[in-house]
């Protein structure tokens, strides 16, 4: 039975608040499963689980899926689609308030594949970040992530040195990401108003060799960027309090010209730029979180423009 089929046989309309967007495009679906690359040992970890469509794929594919599902009314329908697959542990809950390898393990996964997890998940506009964030700095952290996301954010994600935000500085320490394709707003029921795009994330097996003390590489990228339009000795002055001049002669010795904007630099360069500037923001508070990958406030659109189940 197709989405719209279940949707009318339960009685059921999406939700608007919970940005449910539901993939209707069979060849959407079946290149999201094929961008997994799923072999009969790997464990899967569905993140918005939705009416089953992909959730069935999946575990045709995987030895086992463990969905999870923030809407408690799809229960109901998610059991009754996947009843017959007996590979297929079903979680109803707030994937931010769960541990991602915790749930692998829940679901009876051996640890041995504990450690090469993956996620797949259509993530809706206003929890991306927040999502992206736990999946990232889960411990063990996935092997690989396969998410479907607004356009514009899957093009932040992989944007390179001139384009840069906290958000692609965020996920690139992570992994390495890639667009794989876009999705037009007619390939899901409610169409939304913007175009998606499914971007894959191939984790890094090992932390950044340059980079020593996470909290301070982050404390450090986000003062950089908490006033993009201006030059980086005057941001990185503001956000780690310190004097513009000492800011710009540490710059200029480990090879970045004090002149430049956040933006503008790589990983690389923003390890170096740690290296030299880390200790003296530790004890300052920038923004929040220091690990925050992409913070709150870098996802576009608004809130009936997302991407769920």
């Amino acid at each position: 039975m197709n989405v719209h089929g279940l949707l009318e046989a339960w009685d059921l309309r999406p939700s608007k608040g919970l940005g449910q967007n539901f993939l209707v495009d069979q060849s959407a679906l079946e290149r999201i499963v094929a961008a997994a690359e799923l072999a009969p040992e790997d464990v899967v970890l569905e993140v918005g689980a939705g009416l089953g469509t992909l959730t069935e794929r999946l575990a045709r594919s995987a030895g086992s899926v463990v969905a999870v599902e923030l809407d408690q009314r799809l229960m109901p329908v998610l059991r009754d689609v996947l009843a017959n697959l007996d590979n297929v542990t079903l979680v109803q809950g707030d994937i931010l308030a769960l541990d991602p390898a915790a749930l692998v393990t829940a679901a009876g996964v051996q640890d041995a594949a504990v450690s090469r997890y993956k996620v797949v998940a259509n993530l809706p506009y206003y929890i991306t970040s927040a999502v992206l964030r736990h999946l990232l700095e889960a411990q063990p952290k996935p092997q690989r992530m396969v998410i479907t996301v607004q356009r514009e954010v899957a093009e932040r994600i992989v944007a390179q040195p001139g384009q840069m935000s906290l958000l692609a500085v965020s996920v690139q320490f992570y992994g390495q990401p890639q667009l794989l394709f876009r999705i037009k707003p007619g390939s899901f029921y409610p169409a939304p108003g913007v175009e998606s795009a499914v971007v894959r994330i191939d984790l890094h097996a090992e932390r950044l060799a340059d980079v020593v003390d996470t909290a301070a590489f982050f404390r450090v990228v986000r003062a950089g960027f908490a006033q993009r339009r201006k030059q980086l000795r005057n941001t990185l002055a503001a956000g780690l309090r310190q004097s513009p001049a000492e800011v710009a002669a540490q710059l200029r010795a480990v090879g970045v010209d004090p002149r430049r904007r956040a933006q503008t630099l790589s990983l690389e360069e923003w390890a170096r730029v740690t290296r030299a500037l880390g200790d003296g923001g530790r004890n300052t508070s920038v923004g929040g979180r220091n690990t925050s990958v992409g913070g709150r406030n870098t996802s576009v659109g608004g809130r009936n423009t997302s991407v769920g189940g």
